[in-house]
C-alpha cells in the first residue's frame, strides 16, 4: 500500500467514528497537497473547510472536543501549525493541569511537511518541527509518519487513546 492509500484507509477508520470531524484548510478545497482525495470517505457534512486561520482552528477543535466531538484538526503544513501554538503548548495541551483534570480535550492534529519535489515551495513550506513540538508537548503524542506502514497504527492509537495527538505526515511521500 503506498502512503496515499495508507492516509485514505486511515481517514476512513476515522470516519467511521462518531461525532468525528474533519476540520481544516484542504479539507473539501483542493490546494497544494492531496488532502481531499485521501479525505474521499469521509462525508461532506463530517467535513469544515477553514479559512487561513490557524490558532483559531485549533480553538475551535478544542472548544468542539470540550462539547464531545472529536476533531481531526487538519494543517496541510507544518510551518504554519507554529502559528497555532498557543492553542496547542498553552491550551491543549494543559488543559487537563488548568482544570484539575476536570477537563480533557482530546484533538488528532493531521500535519504535513512539504516537500521540495517537484517544485520547491521554500523554506517556509516543507521545514519540520516535529523534535521540537515532542520537547514542548507534555500531555500530547507526537508522531512522525515516515512510512505507509506506519500510518495506520499510529492513527489507529491516536483513536484509542485518551490523549491528544499530532501525526505529522511527509506530503513528499504521496504522489
Amino acid at each position: 500500500m503506498n502512503y496515499k492509500d495508507a492516509l485514505t484507509e486511515a481517514m476512513t477508520i476515522l470516519a467511521q467514528t462518531p461525532r468525528t470531524l474533519f476540520i481544516g484548510q484542504n479539507t473539501i478545497y483542493d490546494g497544494a497537497v492531496d488532502i481531499p482525495a485521501t479525505l474521499a470517505p469521509v462525508p461532506m457534512d463530517r467535513r469544515i473547510e477553514f479559512p487561513v486561520a490557524e490558532d483559531l482552528q485549533l480553538g475551535v477543535c478544542i472548544g468542539l472536543a470540550l462539547a464531545g466531538w472529536l476533531p481531526v484538526c487538519i494543517y496541510p503544513r507544518m510551518d504554519f501549525l507554529v502559528l497555532a501554538l498557543n492553542q496547542l503548548v498553552n491550551h491543549l495541551d494543559k488543559m487537563q493541569e488548568m482544570s484539575a483534570g476536570r477537563y480533557r480535550p482530546k484533538v488528532i492534529v493531521r500535519v504535513g511537511i512539504g516537500g521540495s519535489n517537484p517544485l520547491d515551495p521554500g523554506p517556509q513550506h516543507r521545514q519540520d518541527h516535529t523534535g521540537a513540538l515532542k520537547l514542548m508537548l507534555a500531555n500530547t503524542d507526537v508522531v512522525g509518519l515516515d512510512s505507509a506502514a506506519q500510518i495506520k497504527r499510529a492513527y489507529a492509537a491516536a483513536l484509542q487513546s485518551s490523549r491528544s495527538s499530532v501525526l505529522v505526515e511527509r506530503l513528499e511521500r504521496m504522489r
